[in-house]
């Protein structure tokens, strides 16, 4: 059996403490659902699978798929592979719709920087105080368990990347967002559309101080995402529904989950996108259109370059850098992006979504047009 994305759908994304400041994430996510769900028609959906990365426990998912008005027989999943998690739950979802397990299931991520939980941890003794925290381990080695914006920086030191290169390709990525069209968005909260993106120029990043790194190669405000709140969702569906969809049906060719050195998890993508061409006989030079996670700009660059995609093909309308990261929404808005992106390509151009996760984790997917 093959699995087939008929619609994709997501909200503007809000920088943290923006439009959406006041909204919970299963807020978020509910319309995206609702819209997804109108979409389908009579198919009807089997199941929910978000990621996300911030909440304080519970089941997200669920909770944003019973606000959207799904039947309460419907089951919902939430998944934590960090900015992983939305891509991941696409690769889930059309796992189980190959497999016959479904036929249609609304997959993708939901997160909201801005509401999320206060982190601490319980005292081991009556008489400590409770200590805060800003995020868990990823690995069990401390030494190998870097910021990812140390880890950032550090891979742009031993690439060699200088920083007004970086700062190039995020001026680059602001100006392919403005000049975009998004016809996937679901207004929200009188938000129509991302609201970070902003005319960038080489003099402003210059005034920019480094935040991690050396004043070579290091990364500033210009070169990393903004903390951000988003939900975003495609609907995979098996072959018979997709045949009736009166739309344009994407093929999900397959997708890959990988996993490589924590000391620099901006690489693993690398690895787990060449897997993942080399199982669909799919050469570098074929992808049409693809979808690169713009946590840095030097993980993109790298992510780009390590899999030989064309620049000129990556990222068409912006990517993380001009928009903002909502991390367990950041790889389904990859992919709704790509969908809508290939929906101008000719029948039977290839697209590719790839996203890197603390911890060294790496996911892509491929769609068919």
């Amino acid at each position: 059996m093959s699995a087939w994305v008929i619609a994709a759908r997501r909200t503007p994304v809000a920088p943290r403490h923006g439009a959406f400041a006041r909204l919970e994430a299963a807020e978020l996510a509910a319309p995206v659902i609702q819209a997804l769900c109108a979409e389908a028609g009579d198919a009807g959906v089997d199941q929910v699978i978000l990621g996300n990365a911030l909440y304080g426990g519970g089941n997200p998912a669920r909770v944003a798929a019973l606000l959207a008005g799904l039947p309460e027989t419907v089951p919902a999943m939430t998944i934590d592979t960090q900015c992983c998690g939305g891509l991941d739950a696409v690769l889930l979802a059309a796992a189980l719709v190959s497999a016959g397990q479904a036929r249609a299931v609304i997959a993708g991520g939901l997160e909201s920087y801005s509401r999320a939980p206060i982190r601490q941890r319980r005292p081991r003794d009556p008489a400590e105080a409770p200590q805060s925290y800003a995020r868990p381990p990823f690995t069990p080695w401390p030494e190998r368990d870097p910021d990812m914006i140390e880890a950032a920086a550090g891979l742009a030191a031993l690439r060699g990347v200088p920083r007004c290169g970086q700062e190039d390709y995020a001026i680059a990525s602001h100006r392919r967002a403005l000049g975009a069209r998004h016809p996937e968005l679901v207004p929200l909260a009188g938000l129509e559309r991302d609201a970070f993106a902003r005319p960038l120029t080489r003099r402003l990043c210059a005034r920019l101080p480094v935040l991690a790194g050396d004043a070579a190669h290091g990364v500033t405000a210009a070169t990393v995402a903004v903390e951000a709140d988003a939900a975003a969702a495609v609907l995979v569906v098996d072959e018979a529904l997709a045949r009736r969809h009166p739309g344009r049906a994407l093929r999900l060719l397959g997708g890959v989950r990988g996993a490589g050195d924590p000391v620099h998890p901006a690489l693993a993508p690398i690895a787990a996108a060449r897997a993942l061409l080399a199982r669909c006989e799919v050469a570098a030079e074929r992808i049409a259109v693809s979808e690169i996670m713009e946590a840095f700009a030097v993980q993109a660059m790298a992510c780009r370059d390590g899999i030989g995609l064309d620049p000129a093909r990556c990222n068409r309308g912006g990517g993380a850098l001009a928009r903002g990261h909502p991390i367990g929404a950041s790889g389904a808005i990859l992919a709704v992006r790509l969908f809508h992106e290939l929906q101008a390509d000719a029948p039977g151009a290839v697209g590719l979504a790839a996203i890197a996760a603390a911890g060294g984790l790496g996911s892509a997917l491929l769609l068919s047009a």
